[in-house]
């Protein structure tokens, strides 16, 4: 599934509107930064440090840091709120026009002032550059961009878009120095030029380094006069024994479930490590396609939806790094239900299982295999599955296997509709229930499983579209994910919990542990 290149809420109502108007009320100045350097073991790559370009966890945690967009999402909040902006809103009934003012004194770390010219170029260049490694798709509702004068922007949109604060709250609307980068192509040379809390030092592979941006205006304070990420590249145990030897101060994606799982059991005593949990977005759903022989039956699927133990799931393949799921949109972001919960139950029942088949005359053991690849979605993925397997088989009513394909081929197998059923995992773009709907069930979906309801995507989800108070789309969500697990295109399996680890004398992880999947590094700090 999609999630800047496939790899992780309280909507937008009338306080929030509220918000946009007034501002948030913050003092602002400088970044100021105080305290100590910290030092940050990550295992994600940092793909690019050009905005137009970058569409990955790694790089938008380096976007978050080092540029600044129109809005943001505030620590332990879900709901977008001015950043680079004083105000933003919808003009008029249609969601179809949103008005930004800047604030006053925006500069970039260069010294550069920053303007609508300068917003109008970012979008624009993104847009035109349209590089498949970044977030253009998230812009494609913008039908044109005008700056009437230096602190106005003002954004047209081909069709009608509530959730576009949320798009540019994100990565994708980093706003670079019209200046420093090339309108037509990508930036090189892995320098990056922002206006936010942090400027960008160096960049290697190995590693790349932070410091507080004098000519950040903003709301922001620095808890800590530098960061310094070291890159693990996928090296769990190497991340897990530099963060206890002491080499880097602490850890962010990347450890394995069940070292989190055994730095959480020895908090104290030699290790001096602490475990602090937060709020995750990110799941991952086992998917039929529609049109196989098996699956494209919908008993078959309901059968396994009544088979499947979440619980055991979590606690044996990830070590309770994760929770059962029971939606396609997951706790914490608004408009959230329980659908699977409430028709399949939260444990096996086999007899609701095979009644259904029977109902059907389907009768001897389902043949079925089950398609994963732990090259995209982590080493516990075929672990997973051989458990689902289990789990199937010892019902007595089918008779499944496991195969494990790397991840090139498994795209283009499932494009090609070789597979019944797989495995797909998502980390939302922006924490709002669209981001879990419209990818999975719009046009052109990221499931490719040949599920279309009409109802969905010719009703809800453009009515969806229209409400920029978003509770008022919440009754169309509710049905949304009642469809979905009447007609089960998709079984959710689970919902991430998100981990830091960190020396005892680390501060402030918490702030970048919530579903908006910011991390920020101006709340860190070291005693």
């Amino acid at each position: 599934m999609k999630r800047r290149n496939q790899w992780l809420v309280a909507p937008l109502g009338a306080a929030t509107a509220a918000a946009l108007l007034s501002g948030c009320g913050s003092q602002d100045g400088s970044a100021a930064g105080d305290g100590k350097g910290v030092v940050m073991g990550i295992s994600d790559k940092v793909k690019s440090t050009d905005p137009a370009s970058g569409y990955d966890p790694g790089s938008w945690l380096l976007f978050n840091n080092v540029f600044q967009s129109l809005l943001s999402f505030p620590k332990g909040g879900t709901t977008p709120e001015p950043d680079a902006a004083q105000a933003c809103n919808f003009e008029g009934a249609d969601s179809k026009v949103y008005k930004c003012t800047l604030r006053s004194g925006l500069k970039f770390s260069n010294g550069h002032s920053l303007t609508s010219k300068d917003v109008k170029f970012s979008f624009e260049r993104t847009l035109k550059i349209n590089d498949p490694s970044g977030p253009a798709v998230m812009l494609g509702s913008i039908a044109s961009i005008d700056a009437p004068d230096e602190k106005t922007v003002v954004f047209k949109l081909k069709t009608p878009d509530a959730t576009f604060p949320s798009k540019i709250a994100s990565g994708a609307g980093a706003i670079v120095d019209h200046s420093e980068y090339p309108a037509d192509k990508l930036r090189t040379d892995n320098k990056a030029i922002g206006s936010g809390v942090y400027k960008l030092d160096s960049f290697s592979e190995k590693s790349a380094n932070f410091s507080v941006n004098d000519s950040y205006s903003g709301k922001a304070k620095a808890k800590n006069t530098g960061v310094t990420l070291k890159f693990f590249n996928g090296d769990q145990a190497g991340l897990k024994t530099v963060l206890e030897s002491g080499d880097v101060d602490f850890a962010f994606r990347g450890l394995a479930a069940k070292d989190i799982a055994g730095l959480a059991a020895t908090k104290t005593g030699d290790n001096k490590v602490d475990v602090v949990q937060g709020t995750g977005a990110e799941v991952q759903h086992m998917v039929f396609n529609v049109n196989d022989p098996v699956v494209g039956k919908l008993p078959v699927r309901k059968a396994i939806a009544y088979l499947i133990d979440r619980e055991a799931l979590v606690k044996d393949v990830y070590s309770g790094t994760a929770v059962p799921l029971y939606s396609i949109v997951p706790a914490g972001i608004a408009g959230h239900t329980t659908p699977f919960f409430d028709r399949y139950g939260g444990s096996p029942q086999p007899e609701k299982a095979k009644a259904v088949l029977k109902a059907a005359n389907i009768t001897g053991k389902i043949k079925l295999t089950l398609y994963s690849t732990p090259t995209r979605y982590g080493p516990s993925t075929d672990q997973q599955f051989q458990v689902i397997a289990k789990q199937l088989n010892e019902s007595g009513l089918f008779d499944a296997d496991v195969k494990s394909v790397e991840f090139e081929q498994y795209e283009k197998d499932i494009k090609a509709g070789k597979y019944g059923v797989y495995v797909k995992g998502w980390v939302p773009d922006y924490p709002d229930a669209d981001n879990f709907t419209q990818p999975f069930f719009g046009p052109d979906n990221v499931l490719m499983n040949n599920y279309d309801n009409k109802e969905i995507s010719g009703t809800i989800i453009p009515s969806t579209s229209t409400k920029s108070d978003r509770t008022a789309a919440n009754p169309d969500y509710t049905r949304l994910q009642d469809i979905v697990a009447d007609e089960v295109p998709l079984l959710p399996l689970w919902q991430s919990k998100q981990y830091a680890v960190a020396r005892q004398n680390v501060t402030g992880l918490q702030w970048s542990l919530d579903a908006s999947t910011v991390f920020r590094f101006w709340e860190i700090s070291k005693g």
